[in-house]
């Protein structure tokens, strides 16, 4: 018996398909982590959140452009 594949709704896209299937749920483990957080330390991220609002613009760009680097930068590694 042959091994079967597991389908999905981008079923038979070939290499795009396998893309989108990694970024998609790189995506939703994102928002899985990001809501159990919110959950469990609310209070936390309100204050975390506070202090961001403070922060100069610049450094919240720095912020955001080092974490997306990271994380793409984790993606390359962990799928190539």
């Amino acid at each position: 018996m042959a091994p079967t594949k597991n389908k999905n709704f981008l079923s038979g896209c070939g290499k795009v398909n396998e893309t989108v299937t990694i970024v998609l749920a790189a995506f939703g483990l994102v928002l899985a982590i990001e809501g159990i957080l919110f959950s469990l330390f609310p209070g936390s991220l309100k204050r975390a959140m506070e202090r961001i609002m403070v922060m100069p613009i610049e450094s919240i760009k720095l912020v955001g452009i080092s974490t997306a680097f990271t994380g793409v930068l984790i993606l390359w590694l962990v799928l190539s």
